[in-house]
């Protein structure tokens, strides 16, 4: 059975009004005119069948009917205001879940993710680390860092992070009966291999080497098992300046040569358009550009 209820703003208007007795003062409250209020009053009376004011020259009183109704709607109004602050509240704290590819994830968020929490400690990360476009549809995540050329119809993306390749090893490869001081240097070691191995290729004409077969050497599926086998020594891998940062940084990788590859992917930010004024949203948004700009990696 449909419910019989008069508009809200109706009803916005008669709470304030009984409250101040005053038209002028429920107007200034409302933020709209002494008439806009007149008018809900007098719609709501029709409404309903019956006076909830009296109106003298000097006063405004409630009529016996005006005093029954006035605590149910106060009451009504109150819960609604307290159910519409819980439900913001909890878009302002709680869990967000994210989604990555693994390897971002492993080698770039998750060292950076003690800061977001002393940011937004009231804000619990759920990371989905997956390499499958997420679907927002099923609504099961919050915002993905997608990895590709931003082109996502539907969603709001913004680039936060280029990306550019280039050989990179441990340091004691720099030393040993082969130290690696130039790009030809590299036939003398491993090469370290993700999926995409044409990379190698790629890297070796515009270092201007012809003569390495780039096709030998282990393939992981996995960028940031590339990024740990070079850290472990095992050869030299097309690093990518997203996830070999922090170990160029800290000394456990070292870059033997100037030349790099700019690639055609970047790293995005992406939500649904409907999400993206989300407080949560918002707030892992900014964090990761103010990430990018404390590492100066953009």
């Amino acid at each position: 059975m449909a419910r019989r209820l008069p508009p809200l703003n109706a009803l916005r208007a008669f709470e304030a009004a009984a409250r101040h007795l005053s038209f002028t003062k429920a107007a200034d409250e409302l933020y709209v005119t002494q008439a806009a209020v007149s008018h809900q009053i007098k719609s709501l009376e029709e409404a309903l069948g019956l006076k909830l004011f009296r109106r003298l020259n000097r006063a405004l009183l409630l009529t016996e009917e005006g005093q029954t109704y006035l605590p149910s709607v106060r009451s009504a109004l109150d819960t609604l205001a307290v159910a519409t602050e819980r439900l913001t509240r909890q878009d302002e704290t709680g869990r967000l879940t994210v989604s990555a590819i693994p390897s971002f994830a492993s080698l770039w968020l998750v060292p950076r993710l003690s800061r977001f929490r002393e940011q937004n400690p009231d804000i619990d990360i759920r990371l989905d680390a997956n390499e499958h476009l997420v679907d927002f549809d099923a609504g099961d995540v919050d915002v993905a860092i997608r990895y590709g050329r931003g082109n996502y119809p539907g969603l709001v993306s913004e680039r936060f992070m280029n990306e550019d390749l280039f050989p990179v090893c441990a340091p004691s490869l720099l030393k040993g009966p082969h130290p690696l001081r130039e790009p030809g240097d590299l036939r003398h070691h491993t090469l370290l291999h993700d999926d995409m191995r044409m990379d190698w290729r790629m890297w070796c004409m515009a270092a201007g080497v012809d003569d390495i077969d780039v096709t030998r050497g282990p393939t992981f599926n996995a960028s940031d098992m590339v990024i740990r086998a070079a850290i472990d020594g095992q050869g030299v891998a097309l690093g990518r300046s997203a996830l070999a940062l922090d170990a160029l940084a800290d000394g456990r990788l070292v870059k033997p040569f100037d030349v790099a590859l700019e690639s055609d992917f970047a790293y995005y930010v992406v939500c649904p358009e409907t999400d993206v004024d989300r407080p949560k949203v918002q707030a892992f948004w900014d964090w990761v550009f103010a990430e990018v700009g404390r590492d100066g990696s953009d």
